[in-house]
């Protein structure tokens, strides 16, 4: 009941005309820009930060959940109409939803990809309501030892599990942490990495940071791919589905949001995996197996409610714990670390209000997406007709803005340059961007905590190890390092037929990993 309590009065904070009013611009801002391909709610949050230090900060996470939200909303616009995945995790709806759409069923995939949306994250904010406050009670009762486990595990999931190579998602990581240690050591005074420059030895601001991977990274990794041409946009009208539609529907949601909510809360989770766990169950349990490859509606319906799902369960370890599982968690982080808020497990105890109030806005939201998407989804697909040119100058244009507003000094704008060569270089070479910024964000933190640990034993290093909860970590970062070892020595073992030659041909092709920069096409799945 105090959970309860609690929300009822955060829906007290968000129901008043200002906050409603925010809440609505994050949700049509966060849906234009899921919309269109490349830019993400990450670069969106990244772009606002220094805008929103001048907010409350009630009223700038409820922007921010709004742009979270309404990125997963638009992004499925442009995987069923373009084929052309935004996000990651919008490339397994491209796979039966454009499908659906050259066969004259765009209305019915935006539907029911808009109500699956609404259906999942409804169901894992609940979610987030009654699981937070008990992780928070768990959290607390954590040491050091135990805080720089789950930070390591944080580390080896978005390297070894959400990445598309190991050695690029941990070349990611180390540029992070090297980015996250610019400036002076908190325990001995002395400089680091700063090269004798007086306006590093504060250190890089994040927000610097998240505008230059993310904006004018892309911007430029756009720029150097004008030339292509884009694909045609398919026209559809206003969404609607039939009863046959409802009736295939709404058990995929269901088993879309089992699958996202957890993969979401988890430290190593993400929406890629549960889509395309998703889409497979929806391909095994069907009624219809000759419509998958061809446009049904189950492998839409069903991975769209993973990636909603999941999309809310990312706020619990970074709610509860203050540990980010993807790029857009861990700029808020940085959002809050700006208003002085310590992220972590007593946020809830200092802050309840806030969280509250962040937690009842993605109800508000969620039903103003709902509202948003359904008779607006032509409006949304003439987004796409915008000249790339246009949309990317004034990206820049706002990234350096935003950037000089941080400290007001030149400096930050040759920065800005510098981390937007990194970030296209990234782009350029495959490296993921999530893991980078989870460095810069938790690499501060995880030396604390090592020291920290390492103080309580006089230096040995069994104060490293901790109790359970570490070991359970340090077996799972074992597990996830050790296991595609195991499976490649297996499948070697496996193609060697009884006179030691090949057994077998080569499996399916796995899908391309939209981070890296690659199109995706449908049909190759």
């Amino acid at each position: 009941m105090d959970n309860i309590n609690s929300l009822i009065g955060g829906f007290g904070d968000v129901l008043s005309p200002m906050n409603l009013l925010i809440a609505l611009l994050g949700v049509t801002v966060g849906t234009a820009v899921g919309v269109l391909p490349g830019i993400g709610p990450a670069m969106t949050v990244a772009l606002l930060l220094p805008i929103t230090y001048g907010l409350e900060p009630v009223q700038g996470l409820i922007l921010f959940a709004g742009i979270f939200y309404g990125g997963m909303y638009g992004g499925s616009t442009t995987s069923i109409l373009l084929n052309t995945p935004g996000e990651s995790s919008s490339v397994v709806t491209a796979i039966e939803g454009n499908k659906m759409a050259k066969a004259g069923r765009a209305a019915q995939a935006l539907a029911t990809s808009a109500i699956g949306s609404f259906v999942a994250g409804t169901i894992g904010t609940l979610g987030i309501v009654f699981l937070m406050p008990q992780v928070v009670k768990f959290a607390i009762s954590l040491g050091a030892p135990e805080y720089l486990a789950i930070i390591l595990l944080t580390f080896t999931g978005v390297t070894a599990v959400l990445g598309a190579s190991r050695i690029r998602g941990m070349a990611a990581l180390l540029v992070g942490l090297t980015i996250g240690v610019v400036g002076i050591d908190f325990v001995t005074g002395q400089q680091r990495l700063t090269g004798g420059l007086p306006q590093l030895a504060d250190g890089i601001d994040v927000v610097v940071v998240a505008v230059g991977i993310f904006a004018v990274g892309e911007a430029l990794w756009v720029a150097a791919h004008l030339r292509r041409k884009a694909g045609s946009v398919i026209p559809v009208g206003r969404p609607w589905m039939g009863r046959d539609d409802w009736r295939r529907s709404w058990k995929p949601w269901l088993r879309g949001t089992a699958l996202g909510f957890p993969f979401g809360a988890l430290p190593a989770g993400g929406a890629e995996i549960p889509t395309l766990l998703s889409y497979t169950a929806e391909k095994k349990l069907t009624k219809h197996p000759e419509e998958f490859g061809h446009g049904a509606i189950e492998g839409v319906a069903g991975p769209e409610a993973a990636n909603n799902a999941s999309a809310a369960g990312t706020l619990v370890p970074m709610l509860a714990l203050g540990l980010p599982t993807n790029a857009t968690a861990a700029i808020m982080l940085a959002a809050l670390q700006g208003w002085g808020i310590e992220p972590g497990p007593l946020l809830l105890t200092k802050e309840p209000a806030l969280v509250w109030a962040l937690i009842a806005s993605l109800f508000v939201g969620n039903l103003m997406l709902l509202l948003l998407n359904l008779p607006l989804a032509p409006a949304w697909a003439k987004l796409l007709q915008i000249p790339r040119p246009y949309l990317y100058a004034g990206i820049l244009f706002f990234a350096s803005m935003g950037a000089y507003a941080v400290n007001s000094q030149p400096f930050d704008l040759w920065l800005l340059l510098v981390l937007g060569l990194i970030g296209f270089a990234m782009r350029r070479f495959g490296l993921p961007v999530l893991p980078l910024i989870v460095g810069v964000i938790l690499g501060p933190l995880v030396e604390r905590q090592g020291r920290r640990a390492l103080q309580l034993t006089g230096g040995d290093l069994s104060g490293l190890i901790g109790g359970p909860v570490a070991w359970f970590c340090y077996a799972l970062i074992v597990i996830a390092i050790a296991w595609p070892l195991v499976s490649l020595v297996r499948g070697r073992r496996g193609r060697r037929g009884p006179g030691g030659g090949d057994a077998g041909g080569d499996g399916p092709e796995p899908l391309t990993n939209a981070r890296a920069g690659h199109s995706f096409n449908s049909s190759e799945a």
